[in-house]
């Protein structure tokens, strides 16, 4: 089933839609949690299509942003962010595919290598702080203000939620 499909599903039965394409039922009718779950795909979909101008992924940004306070190791990585070392490495191999990043050994232990960013990472990160351009992926639905409480919302809600393990 689709995004779009399941954003028009009444739930756990067989998707109906109405004849006009609007979803059946109707979103004013659905639970918070699935309001939140379709406009979240959504924006997640806007956001891989803009992070793909740079070749980059979601996963990746946290990655550049840890490494512009420095170069680290992967295992340095790997603990600021929470996540296994194999995790940390295969975005990494993305990241230096893409020429992000750049791994040299390390000076005095040949089975670590240091990480740092190049001028391309260091160029698609100050893009990704264009506050305006990223902001503008919620759609304009929102006024200004509207998106102020909203981020104050959703913050809240994050502090209180239990942490996961990932990297977004």
């Amino acid at each position: 089933m689709t995004d779009r499909e399941l954003d028009r599903s009444p739930g756990a039965g067989a998707a109906r839609t109405a004849t006009d394409g609007v979803a059946f039922p109707p979103p004013e009718t659905w639970p918070t949690g699935r309001l939140l779950s379709a406009a979240a795909r959504r924006v997640e979909r806007a956001w891989d299509t803009y992070l793909a101008q740079w070749g980059l992924t979601h996963a990746s940004v946290p990655v550049l942003v840890v490494l512009a306070r420095g170069s680290l190791s992967q295992r340095e990585i790997a603990a600021q962010m929470h996540v296994t070392e194999q995790t940390i490495g295969r975005v990494l191999r993305g990241l230096q595919a893409s020429g992000h990043i750049t791994r040299t050994p390390h000076a005095e232990d040949r089975r670590r290598h240091v990480v740092s960013l190049t001028e391309d990472g260091r160029d698609a990160l100050a893009a990704l702080d264009r506050a305006q351009s990223v902001e503008a992926l919620i759609g304009s639905s929102l006024s200004p203000s509207e998106t102020a409480q909203l981020r104050a919302l959703l913050i809240r809600m994050l502090a209180d939620l239990p942490r996961t393990d990932d990297l977004g």
